[in-house]
């Protein structure tokens, strides 16, 4: 092989990451426990007291404990400092778990097998649960984790134990990043490349073996409740129209058609759109839902 193809090699694995990695991080700091997840009490002080509160008792009006799920390049602080005062505001018993760790990586999480990842989600529901007293949760996942939690409803028996799952920009038929995983082939070694280093981030792409299995025999189970919030102007999760779900109980939305001025992109979507936000609501209390319009900024 010639040295400037063996340079190559890395180049098309690194560009994925790179895209897939469109979270940004703040300037707070997940310590993590020897599971690998966030510790309570370190989540609810580096939240400033908002989540992640194992003394919470969800109410009569909110009976049901919310689980937010981190997309990939995230943690469990940083991608809801927006979501959860929302939530828990509003009433809500919220937490929020890390997921995907990869040896010697801080911070950056959902980078590991995503069947792994789905076991750990599972985990940590039970933990909810057992402090809780609650019978089942609700699920709200941004980007990854708005479609790994599918494979625990579908897999792992969580279906018995969650009412509803909200996706965020959830990548559900996998990406192509605008087209960018197509150019894979042409660089030798770069798809085993993604897949040794960071299987979270191949387990994506579009027709992946994890995808192929995840998706097999219909998109979702019964006794669960899905709602997919959509972006067209989604970078990442591409094309956008291949994050909705097919299913009796399914509630596709588009953002724009809630509110044609709002531009929020993959990443804008879930950390700070309000908008998007109040139709979250809607999905976790259905019975006493109102409309969201471009004023759910202000609400």
């Amino acid at each position: 092989m010639l040295p400037w193809k063996r340079s190559l090699r890395p180049l098309a694995a690194l560009l994925l990451a790179a895209a897939l990695g469109a979270v940004p991080t703040a300037a707070a700091q997940a310590s993590t426990s020897a599971s690998g997840g966030e510790s309570a009490a370190a989540a609810t002080s580096a939240s400033g007291g908002g989540w992640n509160d194992y003394t919470c008792r969800p109410s009569a009006a909110h009976p049901r404990p919310v689980v937010l799920v981190h997309g990939t390049f995230g943690n469990s602080v940083d991608n809801w400092l927006g979501l959860a005062p929302y939530l828990k505001d509003r009433g809500y018993c919220v937490f929020s778990l890390d997921y995907g760790q990869l040896p010697g990586v801080p911070v950056f999480y959902g980078l590991g097998p995503i069947d792994k990842s789905a076991g750990q989600l599972s985990a940590f529901v039970d933990q909810v649960l057992a402090a809780t007293g609650a019978a089942r949760a609700d699920l709200v996942g941004h980007s990854q984790g708005g479609m790994m939690p599918r494979y625990y409803l579908k897999f792992l028996g969580g279906a018995a134990k969650v009412n509803a799952l909200v996706g965020i920009a959830p990548d559900n038929h996998g990406t192509d990043l605008d087209g960018l995983t197509n150019l894979l082939p042409y660089f030798p070694g770069a798809a085993d490349l993604l897949t040794t280093s960071t299987p979270g981030l191949a387990d994506q792409i579009a027709g992946s073996a994890f995808l192929t299995k995840l998706n097999a025999g219909g998109d979702t189970v019964p006794g669960v409740h899905y709602t997919v919030i959509a972006t067209k102007y989604d970078e990442v999760a591409t094309p956008w129209r291949d994050q909705y779900l097919s299913g009796s109980d399914v509630h596709n939305v588009l953002l724009q058609d809630l509110c044609p001025l709002d531009l929020s992109e993959h990443v804008a979507i879930g950390l700070f759109d309000r908008i998007a936000f109040h139709e979250v609501a809607n999905a976790l209390d259905p019975a006493h839902a109102t409309a969201t319009t471009c004023a759910s900024a202000f609400s």
